[in-house]
């Protein structure tokens, strides 16, 4: 006879992480809304690396210039533009030609012509790189030649002739960078201080909840004013301004769950092992709240960059030339009959973000439910 060995299969384990991950992932909704927000990002902080333009260059000639794939200026327009480079320099424009990229242009005066005054050519956003390739003895008449500068502006230009698509990916950096920083700090206070507050109960549970009152009975703008008062106005003022009132909210989210948790099973459990307060708050509380905070704080972001649209109108949050999406779609909505792009292309960023949040939360709740663990 001979021994037969049945060897079984290994069987690997999964985490809770891994479990939450895997759920995450089947999730197509949420996953959709997680490389769109990739997207945006990249978008908002990538993208002005590649850009040409900066946000706050300024093109006298291309003001409120509709969104166009076409590159500018319109080479019909070129003959009128010379014109007026000539009359501001005071001399006459004889002769205008164009031809591949390059233009070449015949000035005249009565009197000799300084060489500096070519410098009116390359004022114009139309023209670069003006150089004088003939001259007169007399100096009389002078032959330009120059390259013909072609700009793009496929989100146009605002009324102050600034593009557009540079300005609303900075307007991206500011409102992500606001609305993450801010929900980080009422991440921070508020789930400590809810969780702190529900565990313990009592009288210390009332206290801190009529602190909680007293703040929330503070008038937003007036807290904003004071502190924009006392130490200037900043974007990290911002930052620390709204997050200190939205972590009101999130400790009431917290201390109700906390209150919900604390009469479980598994805490008497951890009470019975002699676990301390604060290592039960940390080890059991916290980590069971996690799915209630992280929708929430899918649902502050988006709010934090409205309030942020909401100081910058009342000229307490950022200021020109900086832009956030709330300042672009405050513009726009001012000159939504003459110029719909200022408030459409802004608005769809906003909005793409307000549901990606919305999608990438649902997902995460579900993934990170206890009762499905």
């Amino acid at each position: 006879m001979t021994d037969t060995t049945i060897t079984s299969p290994t069987i690997t384990g999964r985490s809770l992480a891994q479990l939450a991950l895997l759920r995450f992932r089947r999730n197509k909704a949420a996953m959709g809304g997680s490389i769109m927000l990739l997207l945006i990002a990249l978008f908002s902080f990538v993208g002005p690396l590649f850009s040409p333009h900066n946000y706050d260059q300024v093109f006298p000639s291309y003001v409120s210039v509709a969104p166009s794939l076409k590159p500018f200026p319109d080479p019909d327009s070129l003959q009128q533009v010379a014109n007026g480079a000539a009359e501001r320099a005071r001399l006459k424009l004889e002769s205008f030609e164009v031809a591949k990229g390059t233009f070449t242009a015949k000035i005249t005066s009565d009197k000799p012509i300084d060489p500096r005054s070519i410098r009116y050519f390359d004022r114009v956003n139309e023209f670069k790189n003006t150089r004088i390739t003939d001259t007169t003895a007399d100096r009389l008449s002078m032959v330009l030649s120059g390259n013909v500068a072609q700009e793009y502006f496929p989100f146009g230009t605002d009324s102050n002739g600034r593009d557009l698509l540079v300005r609303v990916m900075l307007g991206g950096q500011i409102s992500i960078a606001v609305g993450i920083a801010a929900s980080l700090v009422s991440l921070g206070i508020g789930v400590i201080y809810g969780a702190t507050s529900g565990y313990l109960g009592g009288r210390v549970d009332n206290i801190m909840m009529r602190v909680v009152e007293i703040l929330y009975s503070l008038p937003f703008v007036f807290l904003v004013v004071v502190m924009v008062v006392f130490f200037g106005r900043s974007i990290v003022l911002i930052f620390v301004v709204i997050g200190a009132v939205q972590w009101l909210e999130m400790a009431r989210i917290v201390r109700g769950q906390t209150l919900s948790l604390k009469r479980r099973e598994f805490v008497g459990a951890a009470q019975a092992l002699g676990l301390t307060d604060w290592q039960i708050i940390r080890r059991h509380i916290i980590p069971n709240t996690i799915g209630p905070v992280i929708v929430f704080v899918t649902v502050v972001v988006p709010h934090v960059i409205l309030t942020e649209s909401f100081l910058s109108f009342l000229g307490l949050g950022v200021q020109a030339p900086l832009a956030s999406w709330g300042t672009l779609i405050s513009e726009g909505a001012k000159n939504m009959q003459n110029a719909p792009w200022l408030l459409i292309f802004p608005a769809i960023f906003f909005v793409l973000t307000l549901f990606s949040l919305n999608f990438v939360g649902d997902g995460l709740r579900d993934a990170l439910d206890p009762k499905d663990r």
